[in-house]
C-alpha cells in the first residue's frame, strides 16, 4: 500500500518520503510561525490536484490522439474561517484548439482526477494512533 511519512525536522519543516523513493519538504509560511521552506500541507493539496487533473488530461488526451500541445492547471483555493480549505477553483489550460466535443470532453476528464474524485467525495480518513516507547507508570 503506498505509504507517505512525516517526518519533524524543526519548527514546522516535515520531511515527507513517499514509498521511501521520493522527500518533499512540508512547512507553513512565516506568517503562521514556519521557516517557509516548503510549501505549507494545504498549498501541497493544490498541488496535487492541479498535477493530477494535468496528467489525467494529457493522459486521455494521449489515448485519443489528439494534440494538446502543453497543458497547465491552475488551483487556486478558497479558505474557510478555520483556515481550512473550503474551495478549490481548478483552471484548465490547453494552447492547441480544440473543437467543442473534444473540449467538453476534456473538462469532464479533468474532473475525474484522482485527487478530484476524492476531494469532492470526502474520502474516508482514519487517524489512528501507536505508541512508541513505555507508557508511564
Amino acid at each position: 500500500m503506498p505509504k507517505a511519512v512525516a517526518r519533524r525536522r524543526e519548527g514546522y519543516i516535515h520531511d515527507v518520503t513517499i514509498d521511501d523513493e521520493h522527500t518533499l519538504v512540508i512547512d507553513e509560511p512565516e506568517a503562521s510561525g514556519g521557516a517557509n521552506e516548503g510549501p505549507s500541507p494545504t498549498r501541497a493539496l493544490a498541488a496535487a490536484l492541479a498535477s493530477c487533473t494535468a496528467i489525467t488530461v494529457e493522459m486521455y488526451a494521449a489515448r485519443k490522439g489528439w494534440e494538446v500541445g502543453q497543458v497547465e492547471v491552475e488551483v487556486e483555493m478558497g479558505y474557510d474561517e478555520k483556515r481550512t480549505p473550503s474551495t478549490f477553483d481548478v483552471l484548465l489550460k490547453v494552447p492547441e484548439p480544440l473543437d467543442q466535443d473534444q473540449h467538453d470532453r476534456l473538462l469532464a476528464i479533468a474532473g475525474r482526477c484522482p485527487v478530484h474524485r476524492a476531494l469532492a467525495a470526502e474520502t474516508q480518513v482514519v487517524v489512528k494512533d501507536r505508541i512508541e516507547g513505555p507508557l508511564p507508570a
